[in-house]
């Protein structure tokens, strides 16, 4: 069938456990490296898993805040930042080498992927931490985000990516996890919303507003509570609308 085919992502290896469920539905993943959470038997347990169901792998490097799940700006050194995000991606690689697959791509998460999309010092910092990977991997960033720009500049291959479960401020940063309606729980609002995306280059802003933005690649969380469900329920509908999941 003719259409649009899309790369769906999902941040796994975080404790939850359901990356079978989550594997058959997805193209490509987002592997915790000892970060936030995560170690070496996750990452080698996933990368096998990744390598049977055929999903692109990458490095989910964080803030080293197993405590806060990564998810707050640590007031560590440039050093410290390039240090322990170095330290990530390598033992990253080291273990899937054994695993049958390839690193695809680098992912940051949660704070800090926040932080390099508006800070250009953390965005620097970050890009400097990664630069020996630039002819390896991808770098999945946020549309318009100053990560985005600087990388460009810079030479790396990046991939837009949007997110399938969360909601939009006007300014495309996405709602902070203490608002309550940060995500999209509705399996039909989700669909609705990446619809927009792929068809219209839009998405709906909380506040209503309609704001162009490019996608190359969305992402479900594998924390999402109806995770499963609503990739479910994107299988299902999207070829209807002549939109198939990469694989």
């Amino acid at each position: 069938m003719n259409g649009k085919s899309i790369d769906i992502n999902c941040d796994v290896g975080e404790g939850i456990g359901n990356e079978p469920e989550l594997f058959p539905f997805i193209s490509s993943c987002n592997i915790a490296c000892g970060g936030h959470a995560g170690d070496e038997d996750t990452i080698r347990e996933i990368g096998l898993l990744a390598n049977k169901y055929k999903v692109k792998v990458g490095a989910h490097p964080s803030y080293p805040d197993k405590d806060n799940f990564g998810r707050v700006a640590l007031d560590i050194t440039e050093k410290e930042l390039k240090e322990t995000l170095k330290h990530q991606v390598n033992t990253f690689l080291k273990v899937i080498a054994s695993t049958g697959v390839t690193m695809n791509h680098i992912k940051p998460h949660g704070a800090l992927y926040n932080e390099i999309a508006k800070n250009n010092k953390v965005a620097i910092t970050f890009l400097e931490s990664i630069n020996e990977f630039k002819k390896k991997a991808i770098l999945y960033v946020p549309y318009k985000s100053v990560v985005a720009k600087i990388a460009k500049e810079r030479g790396f291959a990046i991939r837009y990516e949007v997110f399938c479960d969360r909601n939009y401020n006007d300014d495309l940063t996405l709602v902070s996890r203490k608002e309550k309606d940060s995500l999209i729980l509705d399996e039909k609002k989700v669909f609705e919303h990446v619809l927009r995306i792929v068809e219209d280059n839009a998405v709906k802003t909380i506040s209503g507003s309609i704001k162009k933005i490019k996608a190359d690649t969305f992402c479900i969380h594998g924390d999402t509570p109806n995770a499963i469900e609503i990739l479910t329920y994107l299988s299902n509908e999207l070829p209807k609308r002549r939109i198939q999941i990469s694989k």
